[in-house]
C-alpha cells in the first residue's frame, strides 16, 4: 500500500520583498517529505503566524513601549500572551523529496492592529514566531492516479525574525512616518479644525491641539 505524504516545514530565512508595493515580508520556508521517491504534485498551503510573546526577554524602555499591549510589567506573568499576527496561503508546485517555498506575508503600519504596536514597540533583538500549517495534498497514487490528503495540524515550526529585518522594511516605505486611523468623525472635525484655521499641514494641526512641551531649566 503506497504511503501518503508525510511533510515537515522550516524556515530558513525571512526578508523584505525588494521594489514590492506594499511593505511584505518573505519567509524562505523548506518542505520535506519523508516518502522517499513520492512525487507531490501539489500543496494548497495555509499557515497561522502567531508572535509568541513570552519566548523573549524585555528591555524597560520595551515594556514602556508596550504598556497598551500587556498593561504594567508587574502584570506581565498573567498578561503576556502569544498575538495572532496573520493568516497566509499559498500554492506549492510539485516536487520530490524537498523544495523551497516562498510565504509572502504583507505588514501593515497601521497601529490599531496589535502586532504593529508588538513590532514597533520592539528596540532590537529577535521576534519570536511560530508558524502552524494546515491545508491540502495532491499526490500520485499507486496507480499514478491523482490522491488527496489532508496537512496535519500538528505540523508547525518556531522562527525568530530580527527586529531589524522589520524596521529597515517599514523606514523604506514610511522613512520618518508613522500611521494612525481615526474613526471618520473624528477625523472630520479634525480636517474642520484643520481648513478654519488655514492650517497647511496634518503634522501643524496635531501639533496645534498637542500640550506645549515644557523646557527643564538648568
Amino acid at each position: 500500500m503506497k504511503l501518503m505524504p508525510d511533510l515537515s516545514f522550516k524556515v530558513e530565512s525571512a526578508g523584505a520583498v525588494a521594489y514590492a508595493a506594499a511593505p511584505t515580508l518573505a519567509f524562505q520556508l523548506r518542505i520535506a517529505n519523508a516518502i522517499a521517491g513520492e512525487t507531490v504534485h501539489t500543496v494548497a498551503l495555509r499557515c497561522q503566524i502567531q508572535i509568541e510573546a513570552a519566548r523573549r526577554r524585555y528591555t524597560a524602555e520595551e515594556q514602556k513601549n508596550m504598556l497598551d499591549l500587556f498593561g504594567e510589567p508587574e502584570r506581565w506573568s498573567q498578561t503576556l500572551r502569544s498575538l495572532l499576527w496573520t493568516h497566509v496561503s499559498v500554492v506549492v508546485p510539485g516536487f520530490e523529496g524537498t523544495t523551497l517555498a516562498e510565504l509572502p506575508v504583507s505588514c501593515t503600519f497601521d497601529f490599531n492592529v496589535a502586532a504593529t504596536k508588538y513590532f514597533e514597540g520592539l528596540t532590537d533583538g529577535e521576534i519570536p514566531l511560530r508558524l502552524m500549517f494546515s491545508g491540502t495534498v495532491f499526490y500520485a497514487g499507486e496507480d499514478g492516479a491523482l490522491q488527496v490528503t489532508p496537512i496535519s495540524w500538528e505540523q508547525e515550526t518556531v522562527f525568530s525574525l530580527a527586529q531589524k529585518v522589520w524596521r529597515e522594511m517599514m523606514d523604506s516605505h514610511y522613512p520618518n512616518t508613522a500611521w494612525v486611523s481615526l474613526r471618520r468623525d473624528v477625523f472630520e472635525r479634525l480636517y474642520q479644525y484643520k481648513t478654519q484655521h488655514g492650517i497647511p499641514t496634518w503634522e501643524q494641526a496635531l501639533e496645534s491641539v498637542l500640550p506645549v512641551e515644557e523646557t527643564v531649566s538648568s
